[in-house]
C-alpha cells in the first residue's frame, strides 16, 4: 500500500510557498494551476485548489479559518524548537509552544489555511515511555 497526503487549500501558489518554506519539501510535479506535488516527506503531499464554501464531505462545505479535524499531522523533526521558527517564519499560527512531554517534545501549530498540524522530536523511548503510565 502507499499513503498519500492530500491538502485541500484555497491558493496552490500560496500554500506551496508555505509548505517548502516551513518543511523543506520540494515540489515534484505541476498538474496544472491548481494541483501541486510535494516530495520530502515519506508520503508525497498534494496540494488541491478547492475554494472556502464549496462542498467538501457529507454536507460540510469547506473553510480555511483555523477548524477542528479529527485527522491532523504530525511533522517528526529533529529540533522542535528550530522547526517552529522556521515554521512561524513560513506563515503558521503557534497554538501551544513547545513542551516536553514523557515521549519527546511537541509543539501545536496551524497553516495559514486553517489546518493543525504538530511538530515532535522523540525522545530516546518514543511512545513506549507511555507503557508506564
Amino acid at each position: 500500500m502507499t499513503f498519500l497526503l492530500n491538502i485541500d487549500v484555497p491558493d496552490v501558489a500560496a500554500a506551496t510557498t508555505f509548505y517548502t518554506a516551513a518543511f523543506g519539501l520540494t515540489v515534484g510535479r505541476r498538474f496544472g494551476s491548481d494541483f501541486v506535488e510535494l516530495l520530502g516527506w515519506p508520503a508525497p503531499v498534494y496540494l488541491l485548489t478547492k475554494q472556502a464554501g464549496t462542498l467538501g464531505a457529507g454536507s460540510d462545505r469547506r473553510r480555511y479559518d483555523r477548524h477542528w479535524t479529527p485527522l491532523h499531522v504530525d511533522v517528526v523533526v529533529d529540533d522542535v524548537d528550530a522547526a517552529v521558527e522556521r515554521a512561524l517564519r513560513a506563515g503558521a499560527v503557534l497554538e501551544a509552544p513547545a513542551r516536553d512531554a514523557p515521549y519527546g517534545r511537541i509543539a501545536m501549530l496551524a497553516d495559514p489555511f486553517g489546518h493543525g498540524f504538530c511538530l515532535l522530536a522523540f525522545s530516546a523511548t518514543g511512545y513506549d515511555a507511555l507503557m508506564g503510565a
